[in-house]
């Protein structure tokens, strides 16, 4: 019997799921919680198989409880939200979900999610798995900020990248400021180490 912990801040949603998967025959609900604070301590108290996240939930959110969960638990954790962030399916596989689905789903795709991840196996949507993979794949910067970075990488200074591309060393320092919000890294060491992994440079 596969033992479940649902996480859920709307009670009509959580005592629905609760009835649908309760009617599968190697299913049972063994817990119910209405925060990420309760989902944390009925994993400990329960020690569930597996346990059903929203992510935007009081006191504490679905994310906050996984990442608390992460590595403390045999419990697998599956987020069941309707955001389809990037951000948030990142921080996830960070805190070691083993599934991520959105509600919109049919509970069939949930129900099947389960007995996979029971198998260890990891379930993805496929619309995350999408974003994600074009959000890779594809250099953010333009062809200047390129150009720019390139010639951090190779060790240059604002004003020699200035000189070089016939631009001030004010705009060169605009661009570098936007080539680190782009990248999402706080320096320009990450910045080049972050180009170089994606292999943008190429």
């Amino acid at each position: 019997m596969i033992r479940i912990v649902i996480a859920e801040d709307q009670g009509m949603l959580l005592g629905a799921l609760s009835s649908l998967l309760n009617m599968e025959e190697d299913m049972e609900v063994v817990g119910l919680a209405k925060n990420g604070e309760e989902a944390v301590k009925l994993v400990h108290e329960l020690k569930p198989d597996i346990c059903i996240m929203d992510i935007e939930m009081p006191v504490k959110t679905g994310l906050d409880a996984a990442e608390e969960l992460n590595g403390k638990t045999d419990c697998k954790i599956i987020i069941l939200t309707t955001f389809a962030r990037p951000g948030y399916f990142d921080r996830a596989r960070k805190a070691g979900v083993r599934g991520y689905l959105l509600k919109d789903s049919p509970i069939e795709e949930l129900i099947n999610a389960i007995r996979v991840i029971m198998e260890g196996r990891r379930i993805y949507a496929p619309e995350l798995v999408d974003i994600v993979y074009d959000e890779e794949s594809e250099n953010p910067l333009t062809e200047r900020e390129s150009q720019v970075l390139e010639l951090v990488a190779e060790g240059k200074t604002t004003k020699e990248i200035a000189a070089e591309l016939y631009l001030s060393a004010g705009t060169v320092r605009n661009y570098i400021s936007t080539i680190l919000d782009k990248l999402g890294v706080g320096n320009r060491i990450e910045a080049i180490s972050r180009f170089k992994e994606k292999g943008w440079n190429k």
